[in-house]
């Protein structure tokens, strides 16, 4: 196992991180910027680095400054979290160059999937249905013509993208003439790569995710799925485990995203996401080569640390866990506790937090970074943590997450916390009617 490892993050994620590999016997070093000077994962690491100032492209994005930190305090390892450097190929060979393990897949496995394009045709490869769609699209010509070819409406998505940004609903040829430019700055601003890919736009669907790890030389597991339905702008707000899927399609999307996984002999933590539509019809979208936010809820039904998985593969021990060895228990659901006022269109709400109170109880989880006197800053993600809670099945587990959102009290900013509370009481979401326009067709916002 390592000895010391450099956390190339912050917030909520660079906290989970320090708890596990501190269980482990192993010394952690934060980055942080000149904004995240006083936050929870500087107080708590065993070494701390100033990276840069707060604007990202300046300190959790300084690739020089970050490699330097590690190697100035004797890191054996980087550890990425999600976002930020995370899914960056040129960073995790760069570390490999620098004799630092990268706390994640190999460069070439991120670069096979990294892009939507190539995540589409391993999808093919490994015989797991996509989306109809196509490759990098050349120009606005090659665009129309394919439009033309799929149907409207269509989706432009950034090649390189995630976490739902970079990605267009085009419902005319004349959206698509005005709108092509403008998604290319869009991917080129916020992933430095302007391609752009089509894909036909499902007005209803579900988002379910296959959690695996792997060991690097095929041997995959799975750890259930999630439902990552209830969304606002592509970016998901509650998610859960298991899904109310069927079992029987519950199994085969399971299965392909093991297969998948398994065709690039994938390392570590990744998981799989596919949508599904009302007829039950599956699709790979991309796959994510990192710990996610909602991984806690695999943890939860499962009884698994992830990020000591993650640990002891990068650190040489492999995957000692067979498939029947994963036994998935009772339901979780994952509320993100976002400083942000949904009643302005989730506009975000930084400051300081006069006074917080999170939830407690039998089977509640809170992940989090903020304290009373806390100045969230803004100029980041506005995740402030994360309310988890477990219980016997898909009901009990609402009627435990209701009540731990009631007892949670977070003074100052707006959050998120009073629409999760009334979601817990919608009769759709009760009974698993849950699609990705849920807020805007289920809901009085």
């Amino acid at each position: 196992m390592f000895k010391k490892i450099l956390i190339a993050n912050r917030g909520e994620i660079a906290l989970r991180i320090i708890r596990t590999a501190r269980e482990l016997g192993v010394k952690t070093v934060v980055v942080y910027s000149t904004a995240d000077e006083k936050s929870l994962p500087v107080l708590l690491a065993d070494e701390s680095v100033c990276v840069g100032p707060p604007a990202s492209n300046a300190s959790y994005l300084n690739i020089p400054n970050i490699l330097q930190a590690a190697i100035m305090t004797g890191a054996e390892g980087i550890h990425p979290g999600y976002g930020f450097m995370a899914e960056n190929p040129d960073f995790a060979e760069m570390c490999r160059e620098h004799g630092l393990v990268f706390i994640g897949p190999t460069p070439e496995s991120m670069r096979a999937l990294g892009s939507k394009a190539g995540g589409r045709e391993i999808a093919a490869e490994s015989r797991v249905p996509v989306v109809p769609g196509t490759g990098i699209l050349e120009d606005l010509n090659a665009a129309v013509l394919a439009a033309k070819q799929i149907g409207y409406p269509v989706l432009l998505k950034a090649s390189a993208g995630g976490g739902g940004r970079g990605q267009k609903v085009v419902r005319t040829q004349d959206e698509l003439k005005k709108g092509f430019a403008q998604a290319q700055e869009e991917a080129r601003l916020y992933f430095s790569d302007p391609d752009l890919i089509m894909e036909k736009f499902l007005e209803e669907f579900r988002h379910v995710e296959v959690q695996v790890m792997g060991d690097g030389t095929g041997h995959v597991i799975h750890i259930g799925e999630r439902d990552c339905s209830i969304q606002r702008r592509n970016q998901k707000l509650i998610e859960e485990a298991p899904s109310t899927l069927p079992d029987s399609l519950r199994q085969e999307i399971l299965a392909a995203g093991v297969r998948l996984a398994q065709h690039v002999n994938y390392a570590g933590a990744g998981t799989l996401e596919f949508i599904v539509d009302r007829d039950g019809n599956y699709y790979f979208m991309e796959m994510n080569t990192r710990i996610q936010v909602e991984h806690c809820v695999s943890e939860m039904i499962s009884g698994l640390d992830l990020v000591r998985m993650q640990l002891e593969i990068a650190s040489g021990h492999g995957l000692n866990l067979k498939q029947e060895d994963v036994v998935l228990r009772g339901h979780a659901i994952e509320c993100r506790l976002n400083a942000e006022d949904p009643a302005k269109d989730f506009r975000p709400a930084a400051g300081k937090i006069d006074d917080v109170h999170f939830a407690g109880g039998p089977g509640v989880r809170v992940d989090s970074h903020v304290y009373t006197g806390y100045v969230i800053p803004p100029h980041y993600d506005s995740l402030i943590g994360k309310l988890i809670v477990h219980h016997d099945n898909r009901a009990e587990a609402i009627a435990r997450m209701k009540r731990a959102l009631e007892e949670t009290v977070i003074q100052g900013p707006k959050t998120t916390i009073p629409l999760y509370i009334k979601i817990m009481d919608n009769p759709f979401y009760k009974r698993g009617a849950v699609m990705t326009n849920f807020l805007k067709t289920r809901m009085d916002m």
